[in-house]
């Protein structure tokens, strides 16, 4: 090592170990190094906040476009009924205003109607529920909808519960 370097080696160091005052830094945005118009914005549209409740224990899922939705039971309301043994399903082109009948669930304890939580009219039941109505006890939420409609109007679902709305309706049970 030359006899300069080592002179300087321990000066610079303690330049570089040395906190510099943040005015003396230039500021650069993360976006000072694509070229423009490449940056990616993200944006969450309105119907992805997914699902919504009603008070008595139906839930609607409206898809990304607002035109179609899927509507079942809660969770809750499959472990209330019990062991489902039938499920009436609607028939396609079935026109349904909200709050009327959609189907009905059957179960070891009750039976109980499946209301419809938005107007419109229904595209298809879950085939699936037909031969294995017990997989609304399995799947309440997810696969074991009941319907799936075409939607009049989708403002209506901004009436209807958030998850956080619905549970504190269910701890007041």
């Amino acid at each position: 090592m030359s006899a300069a370097a080592r002179v300087a080696r321990p000066f610079a160091s303690r330049a570089l170990a040395q906190k510099l005052p943040l005015s003396s830094v230039r500021r650069v945005s993360p976006a000072m190094g694509f070229p423009r118009g490449t940056i990616r914005t993200f944006s969450q549209s309105p119907f992805l906040e997914v699902k919504k409740y009603t008070e008595s224990h139906e839930w609607v899922e409206l898809s990304d476009d607002g035109k179609t939705a899927k509507v079942g039971i809660t969770e809750y309301a499959a472990k209330s009924l019990g062991d489902v043994v039938f499920v009436e399903l609607p028939e396609t082109g079935l026109e349904v205003s909200a709050g009327e009948p959609v189907g009905a669930v059957e179960s070891v304890k009750s039976a109980s109607d499946v209301l419809s939580p938005v107007s419109g009219t229904v595209v298809q039941p879950n085939a699936i529920l037909e031969d294995k109505a017990k997989f609304i006890n399995e799947s309440p939420e997810g696969d074991a909808w009941i319907a799936e409609i075409e939607v009049s109007d989708a403002s209506e679902a901004d009436g209807l519960l958030d998850e956080a709305a619905y549970k504190a309706t269910i701890d007041e049970e």
